[in-house]
């Protein structure tokens, strides 16, 4: 299921959690349509740009070439796979892979599975298939299509806590990037924006603390990124305002590179640079205590105030 078509069930949970009944419950259910009419279904699939990429920026050439090569793996959903770009070296695996080879001076050998409308409970099937070569370090983007699908916080979580360990188990040093603000998407309209920009914020602060607790490096890349694409939505979302653009994703490369060159044993001079948990347009969006109340009541399980 996509994204843009799970808002029915986030308008769904808002009724569900916040009582909403007749006219309130109407008019969110009429913003999901809107939206998805507005954004659409994707036209074509995402680019796939694996292979060996060298230091000097050339490539991907075919594996075989390239025996020694670092193996990196990209896991997790469309922006993992980097739908909306215009192009195969736009793609923000190659991005990644392309200064990964240059930071370690070093051949890296890219293997994509991510996949378009993928869910943390989706994960599993993805790793299973990158293990039958183990790649060594990994980067996971995942949480938007949890939110979309009403897959509560502890469940996600607990699923991406499984697959960290699995991967770790095979030797792979792993960096997820955590769920996107879903609210920075401009054809998503108040009410519903608070409602899924508050969910995703939830799940994100929860996934980093997951990640960095069985020993990942999570990036946060709503709290990190949010700010620039509210500031300049025309450059950093693609043309279906919903995926990011070239320009996005390069924003998101950025902040997600440093801790894929220290997974990777390039970068042993010294601790990671501590990147902000929230910046403090995040903080002023912080989900109030009374939906978190009611987030609490509907699964039975609690789920704490959002801390700097």
């Amino acid at each position: 299921m996509g994204v843009m078509r799970g808002l029915r069930f986030v308008v769904l949970a808002a009724g569900t959690l916040g009582g909403l009944y007749g006219a309130a419950y109407g008019l969110l259910t009429n913003q999901a349509r809107r939206a998805e009419r507005i954004i659409g279904p994707p036209v074509a699939p995402p680019f796939l740009a694996d292979g060996v990429y060298r230091p000097d920026g050339s490539g991907p050439v075919p594996p075989a070439e390239q025996e020694n090569a670092l193996r990196f793996a990209m896991f997790g959903d469309s922006m993992a796979a980097g739908l909306g770009v215009d192009g195969p070296d736009q793609l923000p695996s190659v991005v990644l892979a392309r200064g990964l080879a240059e930071e370690a001076d070093r051949p890296v050998r890219l293997d994509t599975y991510a996949v378009v409308g993928a869910a943390t409970r989706d994960l599993p099937a993805q790793v299973e298939q990158a293990l039958l070569a183990p790649p060594n370090v990994a980067v996971i983007i995942i949480g938007a299509n949890d939110v979309t699908t009403l897959t509560t916080v502890p469940d996600a979580v607990a699923g991406l806590e499984r697959v960290i360990r699995t991967l770790q188990e095979a030797g792979c040093g792993v960096v997820v990037g955590t769920c996107p603000d879903l609210g920075v998407i401009r054809p998503i309209a108040q009410p519903l924006k608070s409602i899924a920009r508050a969910w995703s914020l939830l799940l994100a602060r929860a996934q980093r603390k997951a990640v960095a607790r069985v020993g990942g490096i999570p990036v946060a890349l709503a709290d990190l990124l949010a700010p620039e694409f509210l500031a300049r939505p025309r450059e950093f979302f693609s043309s279906d305002q919903f995926h990011p653009s070239a320009v996005g994703y390069d924003a998101a490369c950025s902040v997600l590179l440093p801790a894929l060159c220290t997974v990777a044993g390039v970068w042993t001079g010294g601790p990671l640079p501590k990147l902000p948990h929230r910046s403090a347009l995040a903080e002023s969006r912080r989900p109030t205590t009374k939906f978190i109340a009611r987030v609490n009541q509907r699964f039975g399980r609690p789920v704490r105030q959002l801390a700097p």
